[in-house]
């Protein structure tokens, strides 16, 4: 039995990172809110979340159907999938540190996100662009290089391509969206921090050429970057660290 994801339709979101593990295994999977059908959009997701039909109601997208299961929150739904198709190790420790490797995308993610929208997602972009200057310029002169110098210190311990060393885990997909959404948001940025990662730079190399990787970024299945995702370019925004 395959796999329903819900998310928005329009973006690549926090949905992007269960995406990729999805593309990654080659499990079959609908995007329900893409589905062109009556069980998609959005309303089927709010009917989806109505706590008499749902022991368990997620707060938000993303969250996954296996099954009876609904699992909420991205670092919750790629811990399941790690377990489940080998994109985690198997013991305690090893699945515990790739999950803690992923919380701290999760971290990185919203300050990502808080680069234009520091005082409220209910506020325009335009409302708060004085502040997101501020932000951005903070974001990439200290917390960026630190999130990404982390990344490189935990591949050169790894002793090999990956997070992990030899094997890819769900948090190296992860780390590649990382890469991708930040080139995308902040493209002069980037060109100067990337000098300092050349194996975080790797690694985002090598999963783009991963057989199943490849095929999915040149599908209509990836959704483009946009102004209304995490990942958003605003040239104002785009200072030099």
């Amino acid at each position: 039995m395959g796999y329903e994801l819900y998310y928005w339709p329009t973006i690549q979101g926090r949905g992007e990172f269960v995406r990729l593990a999805l593309e990654e295994t080659g499990e079959s999977y609908i995007d329900v809110a893409r589905n062109p059908n009556k069980r998609g959009g959005v309303p089927t997701m709010i009917t989806f979340l109505d706590g008499k039909r749902v022991r368990h109601p997620p707060f938000a997208p993303p969250f996954l159907k296996s099954g009876a299961l609904l699992i909420g929150q991205t670092a919750n739904i790629l811990f399941f999938l790690g377990m489940r198709h080998g994109l985690a190790p198997r013991n305690d420790a090893g699945r515990l540190w790739t999950h803690q490797l992923q919380l701290t995308i999760a971290d990185l993610v919203v300050e990502i996100h808080d680069t234009h929208h520091p005082i409220s997602s209910g506020l325009y972009f335009e409302d708060q662009r004085n502040e997101a200057k501020r932000r951005a310029t903070d974001f990439l002169q200290y917390r960026a290089p630190k999130f990404l110098h982390y990344f490189e210190h935990i591949l050169e311990r790894s002793g090999g391509r990956y997070l992990l060393g030899r094997r890819l885990t769900y948090a190296d997909l992860s780390l590649f969206q990382i890469v991708e959404g930040l080139r995308y948001a902040f493209p002069n940025a980037m060109a100067r921090l990337e000098r300092a990662i050349p194996r975080v730079i790797a690694l985002h190399d090598s999963v783009a050429k991963r057989p199943r990787i490849a095929a999915y970024l040149t599908s209509e299945r990836r959704i483009a970057f946009n102004e209304e995702g995490i990942f958003r370019h605003y040239q104002e925004l785009d200072t030099q660290p």
